[in-house]
């Protein structure tokens, strides 16, 4: 078939792609099947031959993405459970002052948020933005509160997370070089957000009268810090969550130490590093390359750090091996959902690729100049704006581009940094289509065009912060 056939082909079903997610509101790992195989028929594919490469596809996605997702959710749910988040929130915010609450809680938050998913992270410090911003006297949370959107960059960047795990696994991505890549970018990155989330949060902004009631009579029921974090659950949460709460508190006996919980959330970036750094200093093929892949390979370090919280988080909190090991199983419910979407993403991959529709884009912006990078950035932001979910436009970009980055001869310094670039696209333009953008403006009592004004801006300028790193870092590579 003709190249712009294939290429008319590739962007009628990404249209229909988009129809599906937002206009019939097909899940998204049904929408992705459907125009995956929808785009094989047409392109030529066999009908025989269409099954096994939709099951090629899911397949060789599915392995290391649900591995390391699924490990991600259960140490995730380790933290989350024994109270780690709070526990972490709390000692910076103490080692930093009271006049550095907001960055505090920002600095923190970036480190809670690697094994932890970004709206549940958000639900899990909600209550002490609240706790904090009512000590300080404030009339909102949302100075406290707005910062935290550097999470979500989090979770578009560093894996364990699903968008990036698929983005890598669909481009061969070295991940544990995207991992260090991606943390260091957050560094940067940070620092213009906690800037615009100022400049942002500079006047007030009038509370949605629910939010306001939550706000104003937070940690008023019961007494001590149960009962605040009963209060704050049904006022947040619901009923549901305030008996999880007084079960958790029946359950626990102590909260787990700061340096505790670091460890546990710092050792697979530790281990990780550890393999990728040490690799280049061993010759390959010998015992100690062989190691050093061992233990830097993401998976195996998320596997050891969720037994090591399990040790030195669950057990001394209280947390009978048995009781934790229920949690953990129930945060991979979730988990899977995110996990089938991305497998998903990885059929439509392999069906552009086996029809040759990759190499016709590939073809294409080769000859116009287009410059990768830039592409990679533009089409995942695109995505985001159109149908909401940062993971499935990550994915659904690195399928576009799987075939120009293989066709490009590029190194994997130059893979990792593309993968950064969808990531950093992905966080853009938040807005109502977006679950997280509900969760934010519902807690921090914004209405939705308030939310636009602070909430879509910050994620924007994160975006673009990040994109403009990355291409900077994309000249030099």
């Amino acid at each position: 078939m003709s190249p712009l056939f294939l290429i008319v082909t590739a962007v009628v079903a990404v249209l229909l792609l988009l129809v599906m997610v937002i206009r019939v509101q097909l899940p998204a790992f049904l929408s992705l099947l459907i125009v995956s195989i929808a785009t094989a028929l047409v392109a030529g594919i066999g009908p025989a031959d269409v099954i096994p490469l939709v099951m090629e596809g899911l397949g060789s996605t599915l392995g290391n993405v649900a591995l390391l997702v699924g490990l991600g959710a259960m140490l995730g749910a380790i933290v989350e459970k024994t109270g780690g988040a709070e526990v972490l929130a709390r000692t910076f915010t103490r080692a930093l002052g009271p006049t550095r609450v907001a960055p505090a809680l920002t600095i923190a938050s970036c480190i809670i948020s690697i094994p932890i998913f970004f709206d549940v992270a958000f639900i899990i410090l909600v209550p002490i933005v609240y706790s904090f911003a009512r000590a300080a006297g404030m009339k909102s949370p949302l100075a406290f509160g707005l910062p935290l959107a550097l999470m979500l960059f989090v979770h578009v960047t560093v894996p364990p997370h699903p968008g990036i795990v698929g983005s890598a696994q669909i481009t061969n991505g070295d991940m544990g070089l995207i991992t260090l890549l991606g943390l260091a970018l957050c560094v940067p990155v940070g620092i213009v957000g906690y800037l615009v989330s100022r400049r942002l949060t500079a006047h007030d902004f009038e509370m949605l009268p629910d939010t306001k009631h939550n706000y104003d009579t937070f940690g008023t029921e019961g007494a001590g810090a149960e009962g605040a974090a009963v209060s704050a659950a049904n006022h947040l949460h619901g009923p549901e969550d305030g008996d999880f709460v007084r079960t958790r508190a029946r359950e626990q006996t102590r909260k787990p130490s700061a340096a505790a919980v670091l460890f546990v959330i710092v050792l697979p970036v530790l281990m990780i590093g550890t393999g990728t750094i040490g690799n280049s200093f061993v010759d390959e093929g010998t015992t100690a390359a062989a190691m050093l892949s061992l233990i830097g390979a993401p998976a195996f370090a998320l596997l050891v750090s969720a037994l090591v919280g399990l040790i030195v988080l669950a057990i001394p909190s209280g947390y009978s091996v048995s009781r934790m090991g229920e949690l953990m199983d129930g945060a991979l419910g979730p988990a899977a959902i995110v996990v089938f979407v991305t497998g998903a993403g990885g059929v439509f991959a392999a069906v552009l690729n086996e029809t040759g529709i990759g190499e016709a884009v590939a073809d294409l912006f080769t000859a116009l100049g287009f410059p990768l990078i830039l592409l990679a950035f533009v089409l995942a932001a695109v995505l985001r704006a159109a149908q909401g979910s940062a993971t499935v436009s990550a994915i659904t970009t690195a399928g576009l581009l799987a075939a120009p980055i293989a066709a490009g001869d590029y190194s994997s310094y130059q893979v990792a940094l593309l993968n950064l670039a969808i990531g950093c696209g992905a966080i853009t333009l938040s807005h109502i289509n977006d679950s997280g953008f509900w969760i934010v403006t519902r807690y921090l009592g914004l209405s939705v065009l308030d939310g636009l004004r602070t909430w879509s801006v910050l994620v924007t300028a994160l975006g673009v912060a990040g994109g403009l790193v990355v291409g900077v870092a994309w000249i030099f590579a």
